[in-house]
């Protein structure tokens, strides 16, 4: 069975945010500067954004996300 993801993308501000579960949480800092990880309060990742999404045409980004549900 399949899980449905939220992906919105806000061109002007250059702003991608994709969710696995759309539920309370707050984000929070990663190992890259352009990305931030949403968490629910027990601390799983529900979620993501990438701030500077057009800069992925020249390379991509790479990150860690943990306890993702």
């Amino acid at each position: 069975m399949g899980k449905e993801i939220k992906i919105w993308y806000d061109k002007e501000a250059d702003y991608l945010e994709v969710l696995f579960e759309r539920k309370e949480g707050y984000f929070k800092e990663t190992g890259n500067d352009a990305v931030m990880e949403k968490v629910d309060i027990s601390g799983n990742v529900i979620g993501f954004s990438i701030l500077k999404v057009s800069a992925l045409q020249k390379e991509p980004v790479s990150v860690m996300l943990e306890n993702v549900v």
